[in-house]
């Protein structure tokens, strides 16, 4: 459950993003600087202990930031979720902000989930239609289940359409047990 300060900071950087017509770019960053510390444990443990001081806090985050190529504007959120002890909320604000984003850009993030590896034609011809049907923009990301049997699964935000061998199977077996 993502908290509504989460929202607010993620809010307030959206629109200042906005504003400058920044808001992919400032995405990739606060998404980078997010997952650096996400796949660091202990680097993420130590932001999250309110038994380190904030100075010592903001030397590591001041650290990481000149290793990387961040706007101002990115550097300066940053800080500021440091002093304001908000750093280890950062994963909750980067996924607001890429919801505000995708809503902004008309965007929609679907995956699909095959039995076997889709060729390129099949790739375009699922996303033209996605974004025929759906009105918006498609980032599709392909995973691999060899459990499907056959068939494709596509997750669009809540909804999936599951269009597998297996669900299908499911279903008739379903059928002739009520046929009983």
């Amino acid at each position: 459950m993502i908290s509504n300060i989460s929202k607010r900071y993620a809010r307030a950087f959206f629109e200042i993003a906005n504003e400058e017509k920044q808001i992919e770019p400032y995405y990739k960053e606060l998404n980078h600087f997010a997952s650096i510390i996400s796949e660091n444990k202990s680097l993420k443990d130590f932001l999250a202990n309110p038994v380190f001081d904030q100075e010592s806090k903001r030397g590591v985050v001041d650290n990481i930031i000149s290793k990387l190529k961040l706007s101002g504007m990115t550097v300066s959120f940053l800080r500021l979720l440091v002093d304001k002890k908000r750093i280890d909320i950062l994963d909750d604000i980067v996924t607001c902000y890429r919801q505000l984003m995708d809503e902004a850009l008309k965007k929609v993030r679907v995956n699909v989930k095959t039995a076997f590896p889709l060729s390129d034609e099949l790739r375009s011809f699922i996303s033209a239609n996605l974004e025929k049907t759906l009105g918006k923009k498609v980032d599709m990301t392909v995973e691999e289940d060899s459990t499907l049997l056959g068939g494709v699964v596509i997750g669009v935000g809540d909804t999936l359409y599951d269009g597998s061998i297996k669900n299908q199977l499911n279903n008739m077996r379903n059928l002739l047990g009520e046929a009983r």
